[in-house]
């Protein structure tokens, strides 16, 4: 069975919005999806896109995904991708798929004259980190992410 790795359209939005939502469930967030069909496709495909999707397909249809976009580093003075979800079905994870998508987007970064390639990983999701710890990903540890949103996020602006 062909792998491909092709570019999202705005016809991928039912299964992009589906990844997001079973990606949710896996990380027991589910209940913090706010997501829908419409507000992608206004992000994702709209006059001013915010992030870009790759999509892992085989001939049954897509298998996975990696929603990512452009970040800053001051230190590097260049740019970098911030990968903001990976996800493969459950029946298709050891086939290659996420090292795949992984190895796209640091064709794209490499492409782009990008310094890096990050993205979060919950702390308990060990099969994860042992996936990336096995293509030369390294933890940054020493940095504590924070996060201001919601009313918080309304006050600060105020």
């Amino acid at each position: 069975m062909t792998l491909i790795i092709r570019e999202a359209v705005p016809a991928d939005i039912t299964a992009i919005h589906g990844f997001i939502l079973a990606l949710a469930d896996y990380e027991k967030l589910a209940h913090e999806v706010k997501a829908d069909r419409a507000t992608l496709e206004k992000y994702l495909f709209g006059p001013r896109p915010m992030a870009e999707v790759l999509i892992a397909e085989r001939e049954e249809g897509p298998i996975g995904f990696a929603l990512f976009f452009h970040n800053f580093s001051t230190f590097e003075g260049r740019p970098g991708l911030y990968l903001e979800d990976l996800f493969v079905v459950p029946e298709a994870r050891g086939s290659g798929a996420g090292k795949a998508l992984l190895r796209r987007l640091a064709q794209i970064a490499l492409d782009r004259d990008c310094a890096r390639l990050e993205w979060w990983v919950l702390d308990w999701n060990a099969p994860s980190i042992a996936f990336y710890r096995s293509i030369g990903a390294r933890p940054m540890d020493e940095w504590t992410v924070q996060r201001v949103d919601g009313d918080a996020l309304r006050a600060l602006a105020a």
